[in-house]
């Protein structure tokens, strides 16, 4: 899944030059994607498997929002197989979006 999410934000590199891919570490734990514009940091996004919330790791959350602390970013996602909410945790509302509504795949587009 992360590698389907990294191709399709590769992909809107292409269209938006000044947009960057990061990943970031807290903890010994990762955000799976930190997106930067310039010296604005834009989105954290991380994904997982999961199907349900309780399949999603409390670790996960956790590490988004603590990065999300330290980045001052509050536009957070998590991309899930197919579970879709918002939660609102320490003031900072998360999204939980499935894969298949995040991904903009165009098929023939050149």
């Amino acid at each position: 899944m992360e590698n389907v999410v990294f191709l399709d934000l590769l992909r809107r590199t292409n269209k938006n030059h000044l947009m960057e891919i990061f990943y970031f570490r807290v903890n010994n734990k990762e955000v799976d994607f930190v997106l930067k514009e310039g010296i604005k940091i834009k989105q954290l996004i991380q994904v997982t498997y999961s199907s349900s919330k309780d399949e999603i790791e409390k670790e996960v959350v956790e590490t988004l929002i603590k990065a999300s602390e330290l980045l001052k970013c509050k536009n957070l996602l998590v991309i899930t197989w197919d579970y879709e909410d918002k939660i609102k945790i320490r003031n900072r509302e998360i999204v939980f979006q499935p894969l298949w509504k995040c991904i903009k795949i165009k098929y023939g587009e050149r």
